[in-house]
């Protein structure tokens, strides 16, 4: 599989726009995908922000990562990070995934997306199933600069080189 996705990524939103990352315990399938393609549709047609229209972008990434992004044009308050919350917690329960787990890692081993439990990240780098150089998913970027320049990263490079560095 190939982990290209810069492309996608729309050049009209700046730097700043805010981003959030929501990974799926498992891939979803081509007809769940469209199905999640209407329903964030049919959610960023309508998303506001203290009254004022939001600037939205959604894509479904390598068949398990819900990536959402608000243009910065436009303050994102609570009640409309609550809106965008009750369209992921709703594809939660139609698919029946989790989405909000941020207890597993997602690393490319093997040409493959793996989740990886973080309890299970000691052992994995002990028994060479994964390396410092391994990709990992940095769920944690939270902007578009982030998304394009952090997010597909090795993992010396990510928050996890601490608990590596305890190890050597």
């Amino acid at each position: 599989m190939e982990f290209v996705y810069k492309h996608l990524i729309p050049s009209e939103f700046s730097d700043n726009a805010k981003v959030w990352i929501y990974q799926s315990s498992r891939k979803f399938t081509m007809n769940e995908a469209l199905q999640i393609e209407a329903l964030m549709e049919d959610f960023l047609a309508t998303w506001q922000s203290h009254g004022a229209p939001v600037k939205g972008y959604a894509n479904l990434f390598f068949g398990q990562f819900l990536v959402l992004m608000a243009d910065d044009s436009v303050s994102i308050g609570g009640c409309s990070t609550y809106e965008s919350v009750k369209v992921l917690k709703q594809i939660e329960t139609l698919f029946n995934v989790s989405l909000f787990d941020r207890q597993t890692l997602a690393l490319i081993v093997k040409d493959k997306i793996q989740l990886l439990p973080l309890a299970q990240f000691t052992y994995a780098i002990e028994n060479n199933h994964i390396t410092a150089d391994t990709l990992y998913f940095n769920n944690l970027a939270a902007t578009k600069h982030a998304l394009m320049n952090n997010w597909l990263i090795p993992i010396k490079e990510s928050w996890l080189k601490s608990k590596i560095q305890v190890m050597v």
